[in-house]
């Protein structure tokens, strides 16, 4: 899939969001911070988030034998024995799973000022991956060609000089092919060094 997002006031310029076909999988990124534990996969429909939860993955399987209860109890847990932040994250398509990181995580982070917001953010990231909300950007360029035996033959095409794939979330990817859209056409206008 791909659609032209903008074009410039010129129409030199125009940039197109493409669907990523081979995304990453963010929670093999070695700088993942928050821990996750998958509480349900829908009778082994999807795969676990994460093959380890964390260092208090233990504390959970202590707790998850009460179905109505545990998610409560080990949220308590973690909070109050370990300082820590717990997100529920129970989408649509996907596993129902558990995302958090200690208050010395925290500490370590930002101090703990926008740690709820990092772990939401590691959270949506994974979602749009499962769900295939993974997604690039081509800017192309409009040039124009003729033959060599009959120089009144013209034709125009739009050909690729920057390209960019990974963006977890279409929102985030249109922000960033604007941008890169913006640095083509000003750098055009000689605004921005090549």
């Amino acid at each position: 899939m791909s659609d032209v997002l903008a074009t410039t006031d010129d129409g030199r310029f125009r940039v197109r969001l493409v669907l990523d076909e081979h995304p990453t999988n963010p929670r093999n990124d070695d700088e993942t911070l928050v821990h996750v534990i998958t509480i349900d996969t829908h009778l082994g429909q999807y795969h676990p988030v994460d093959k380890d939860g964390g260092p208090l993955a233990a504390e959970w399987e202590r707790l998850k034998w009460d179905r109505w209860e545990g998610v409560d109890r080990f949220t308590r847990y973690v909070a109050t024995e370990h300082g820590g932040i717990v997100l529920e994250s129970a989408p649509e398509r996907g596993p129902r799973s558990l995302w958090y990181m200690t208050g010395e995580e925290i500490l370590a982070l930002d101090a703990g000022l926008l740690s709820e917001g990092y772990i939401e953010a590691e959270m949506q990231e994974y979602e749009a991956w499962a769900t295939g909300d993974v997604w690039g950007f081509i800017v192309e360029e409009r040039v124009g060609w003729t033959r060599d035996d009959d120089p009144d033959q013209f034709m125009e095409t739009w050909e690729p000089v920057d390209d960019c794939f990974g963006f977890y979330g279409k929102p985030y990817a249109r922000s960033q092919a604007r941008e890169a859209l913006a640095f083509y056409s000003a750098r055009a206008a000689g605004t921005v060094a090549a």
